[in-house]
């Protein structure tokens, strides 16, 4: 008979391991006001920036989601679906000419169209697990490529404009490059309204950010907030084991 007092002590203990090991910062950015000067450094956690890399995984994730975007709504109308009339073209003996019982036949101009595009789902499935470890892995990769920095909060917290990003991102020399800014607020404010007229910049919240865009992207900037958005994202159930 297994000790009941024993294994819960076990699991308390592995409770609390896991409860030191969420959030070590292990890495550092340079970390930017709205103006594009240095202000220090931003701590970046081991466990989202330090993970494993899996080529294959991450292009089978990215697939997977090109694939989910595809619509699939091209297509063509068959010789059932065409409008038009259904009189036989002309008699069948005497003419000399080859039989013909409908114009709407796709040999016909008008007609349908045989073999055309149907509706159809491009969707396709990943395991959350895989695709968690694809998305870690992306982001341990471009970290590893010196492509992350980090901007301050009070960037959202004043009025921004279109000139103010532009400034920003000419004194970093990003201004030509794909730049996404990773927020840590859903809603819309100034800075998603100043960024959205700037070609090749882009925002997302911490919560959507996806695989193409981290790895289609020159630079990738998150806001301080963001980091335990992100966090709170991916390790939330070993956060409810800790409480």
């Amino acid at each position: 008979m297994p000790n009941i007092k024993k294994t819960k002590t076990v699991k308390a203990e592995a409770g609390k391991k896991v409860k030191s090991e969420i959030m070590t910062p292990g890495f550092s950015i340079v970390l930017y006001d709205i103006k594009g000067k240095e202000k220090g450094k931003m701590i970046l956690p081991k466990e989202i920036f330090g993970n494993k890399i899996i080529n294959p995984l991450i292009a089978q994730a990215l697939r997977v989601y090109q694939f989910n975007q595809r619509q699939g709504n091209a297509s063509a109308k068959t010789r059932s679906e065409v409008a038009g009339t259904t009189k036989k073209v002309y008699r069948q003996k005497g003419t000399g000419r080859a039989r013909h019982g409908s114009a709407k036949a796709p040999i016909y101009v008008g007609g349908g169209v045989a073999g055309g595009p149907r509706p159809r789902d491009f969707s396709l499935k990943i395991n959350a697990n895989q695709k968690k470890k694809a998305i870690l892995g992306s982001l341990s990769l471009v970290f590893n490529d010196k492509k992350v920095f980090g901007i301050e909060d009070d960037a959202l917290n004043v009025e921004i404009k279109t000139k103010n990003i532009i400034g920003f991102l000419k004194n970093l020399d990003i201004l030509e490059k794909k730049v996404v800014f990773v927020l840590p607020k859903k809603k819309k404010n100034n800075f998603i309204l100043a960024g959205r007229n700037i070609q090749g910049v882009s925002t997302v919240d911490a919560e959507s950010l996806n695989i193409f865009q981290i790895l289609n992207c020159d630079r990738l900037i998150f806001f301080e907030g963001s980091i335990e958005l992100i966090m709170d994202r991916f390790f939330k159930e070993l956060k409810k084991e800790d409480k």
